[in-house]
């Protein structure tokens, strides 16, 4: 531990030794009385000097919580004999705020329990804990640290949708979409003649006897399908606490936890100062594993892939149905988009609109410069849609229902193009 001299001790010991030089040398008994209260108190401030040696430990309830929910944690405390007062301070990141306020402790094994509020996403270290003692003349003080960090993952709130998206391709594995093709299934698709090697099962005796020939029933048999969230990262718009990124965390965590509900395959890409990607796959794990990826996205700069537009073609399985969160900011990201669309991948833009957090100036300059911004991005909205990529612009004000309704009316009654 470190310790720490009061200066109030260095004052008695300086009016101690003043007091006794003088009074030995003028040979004044009540000099060397006065001296003694201020001998007495150093003397018992330098035999109270000894480390305390206060050691402990810092833990927590769980290791993961949502948004909005309360931790308790917990700082364990050991030694301090002969400390007065003891003050607990537990180190804490910006997304968490403790709802006690902690107090000082007397001498000896004692405990602190805090209620920690989780105000934000995020991967975070609560800890270590900073200890101060005092003993009891306050002459001295010691400090130092004690415990570790304690991992704790925020998990971002979950927004409830009540329809999905549907890829235009399915895959070959069992789940709860319908797909196109015809197959053992149970939803009907059609009925047509009878050829040999059906079984007998599918045949459709109503329509054989009114037809006289034999006919047989075609399903649509359920699959699952890919889906691949990619999230830009290059650039992050913010205004406080909210910003582009935060949002595109938040949609890209309700729409993983959505599609996994329903058995389809999902993958998440992160574009940016660093690619990094999880290949689809279902299950709770899975979850786990995109959720815990979201934790850590952040835009970070780099210029090791500063020429990058182009995304490895592993990354993206065949078929998949890409849903792209990006605030269109940043041209390689769109150059990126393009190069999908133009590979034949099913491409759905939701553009997490940075309006919300760019307020121009009242010059008219910066109105001019802010006009020219908002022309850029509308071209290259209308250069995605002539590509046949659906973009919908979507904010923290607009509920993500909306956004899929409106993407599903496009891919309704737009036709797919070939960019």
């Amino acid at each position: 531990m470190t310790r720490s001299d009061s200066p109030r001790l260095v004052a008695y010991a300086g009016l101690a030794a003043v007091g006794l030089i003088a009074g030995l040398a003028a040979g004044r008994i009540e000099l060397i009385a006065l001296a003694a209260p201020f001998a007495l108190a150093a003397a018992l401030g330098a035999a109270s000097g000894r480390d305390p040696a206060i050691t402990g430990s810092v833990s927590l309830d769980r290791e993961r919580a949502l948004e909005d929910e309360d931790v308790h944690a917990h700082v364990e405390l050991s030694g301090g004999a002969g400390v007065a007062r003891v003050d607990v301070a537990l180190l804490l990141p910006g997304e968490l705020t403790s709802r006690d306020t902690p107090r000082g402790h007397g001498s000896g094994a004692h405990s602190l329990d805090l209620k920690l509020h989780c105000r934000r996403w995020g991967a975070f270290g609560v800890g270590p804990a900073l200890v101060r003692a005092r003993d009891a003349f306050g002459f001295h003080t010691w400090e130092t640290t004690v415990g570790r960090a304690q991992p704790l993952r925020v998990y971002p709130s979950v927004e409830t949708t009540r329809s999905l998206l549907e890829p235009l391709e399915t895959q070959v594995y069992v789940g709860n979409q319908v797909s196109r093709a015809r197959a053992d299934g149970i939803e009907f698709a059609e009925i047509r003649e009878f050829t040999p090697g059906d079984r007998l099962r599918r045949i459709n005796w109503r329509a054989s006897a009114r037809r006289g020939d034999l006919w047989v029933n075609e399903q649509h048999p359920e699959r699952n399908t890919d889906i691949v969230l990619f999230l830009d990262t290059f650039s992050d718009v913010r205004s406080g606490e909210r910003g582009t990124l935060d949002l595109a965390v938040r949609a890209a965590a309700s729409l993983a936890h959505r599609y996994l509900e329903r058995k389809d395959r999902v993958g998440l890409v992160s574009f940016g100062g660093f690619l990094s990607w999880l290949l689809p796959a279902s299950g709770t794990t899975q979850l786990y594993r995109i959720v815990d990826s979201l934790l850590q996205m952040d835009v970070v700069l780099s210029f090791a892939q500063k020429d990058i537009d182009v995304l490895p073609p592993r990354t993206l399985p065949a078929k998949a149905l890409v849903i792209a969160l990006s605030p269109l900011l940043d041209a390689r990201s769109a150059a990126a988009l393009v190069d999908l669309r133009a590979r034949g991948f099913d491409l759905v833009v939701v553009e997490v609109s940075p309006l919300p957090f760019v307020q121009p100036l009242g010059d008219e300059l910066s109105q001019l410069a802010y006009r020219l911004w908002r022309l850029s991005r509308e071209a290259l909205r209308a250069r995605y849609e002539a590509a046949g990529i659906p973009v919908v612009s979507w904010s923290d004000t607009l509920a993500l229902d909306a956004v899929i309704e409106e993407v599903r009316a496009y891919r309704r009654y737009a036709r797919p193009a070939r960019a």
